[in-house]
């Protein structure tokens, strides 16, 4: 009898391209500028990237599409979440701000747009492009997965 182990590498999906996005626009607002641009219609998960470490809980908004044409999976994933804490024991109550990061070596991107699918260098180099020509948003880029120390936080 024949045994065959798996380990953890062979859940990962390395078949995945990723966009990052720099923008100040929230995610809905975000969700809606791209679905009118690229021709796309993301919509809201019933479900989110969580996860706590600590006393610090995170929530990632996630919006997806699927486009049957050419059998991809995209994924909207916000790469930051905000909370606010009031100190109770302060007389003013004032509240502090905490920011946590999905992918912290990439903080300065605000979005990242994950492909799941074969790559196609031509749709992934027009939809940059695309995606540059909205205003509201600084830049837009393809990102290495390889190269990022936290990508096993973009499995889901």
């Amino acid at each position: 009898m024949q045994v065959h182990s798996l380990g953890l590498e062979d859940f990962c999906e390395d078949n995945y391209t990723l966009i990052g996005i720099h923008t100040a626009l929230e995610d809905f607002k975000l969700a809606y500028l791209l679905n009118n641009n690229l021709n796309t219609r993301f919509s809201r998960t019933n479900y989110s990237l969580d996860f706590e470490t600590g006393d610090t809980k995170a929530s990632f908004s996630i919006y997806d599409y699927t486009n049957e044409k050419y059998d991809y999976e995209w994924y909207l994933i916000a790469n930051s979440y905000k909370e606010e804490r009031i100190n109770e024991s302060d007389t003013l109550a004032l509240a502090t701000e905490t920011k946590t990061y999905l992918i912290p070596e990439k903080k300065r991107v605000d979005y990242f747009i994950k492909i799941v699918g074969e790559s196609n260098k031509e749709l992934i180099t027009k939809t940059v492009d695309r995606i540059n020509t909205i205003s509201n948003i600084v830049t837009s880029y393809t990102i290495e997965p390889n190269t990022l120390k936290s990508k096993e936080f973009l499995i889901f």
